[in-house]
């Protein structure tokens, strides 16, 4: 099973504008991630973070600056890691972003090009979870126990984090949140996940 886009939910007529442009504007994600109006309320952390996967720090540089021109919010300042390089924003509309690359050293001017767009869950049991995406027919491609799991899922990679380790990643304090996720996965099938995730067959935007 494929995730084709995401759709994120925003509390009025007019965020539904104003997002539109922050993702045109700072990320380029036409058709990738859509926006619509939400139906219920949320608080708190929403238990996942989109992740965008560039070649190199100069890339990362470049595309955190023009987001936070466009109005995000930094939550953890680009910086160098075990794992790589980067950082995290919140975008004006609340959804928090994982900014990154996999190198730790440019060897060129900044592209503006993303490689990959991974959807991170915070999920309560990590192992439950990957069941039942296995059961959902959704393919494994990577698993570390109960800490991590990444899924072959075509043009949107999903992965799995334990919710309190995915709101310490991108440097969301209280990882406690109520009410709706605010975000709507576009896939293969329609179903709801263990932790309340809403899968929607077909793209939906506005």
């Amino acid at each position: 099973m494929n995730i084709h886009s995401i759709t994120l939910e925003v509390a009025g007529a007019d965020d539904v504008t104003a997002a539109e442009r922050f993702y045109r504007d700072a990320f380029g994600l036409d058709g990738r991630v859509g926006v619509r109006r939400a139906e219920a309320p949320t608080s708190g952390f929403r238990g996942f973070a989109p992740s965008l996967i560039l070649a190199q720090p100069a890339d990362v540089d470049a595309l955190f600056a023009r987001a936070l021109e466009a109005g995000a919010e930094t939550l953890k300042p680009v910086a160098k890691s075990l794992w790589g390089y980067g950082g995290s924003l919140r975008a004006p509309e609340g959804t928090v972003w994982q900014i990154a690359s996999a190198n730790k050293t440019s060897t060129g001017p900044a592209t503006g090009a993303i490689e990959k767009l991974v959807l991170l869950l915070g999920v309560d049991d990590v192992k439950a979870s990957k069941a039942f995406y296995s059961g959902q027919g959704v393919t494994v491609s990577k698993s570390y126990g109960s800490k991590y799991v990444e899924f072959d899922s075509g043009p949107i990679t999903l992965a799995l984090y334990k919710r309190e380790n995915l709101a310490k990643q991108v440097g969301v304090v209280d990882a406690t949140g109520t009410g709706s996720h605010r975000i709507a996965v576009n896939a293969d099938g329609s179903f709801s996940d263990p932790d309340g995730f809403a899968w929607e067959a077909g793209v939906v935007t506005r």
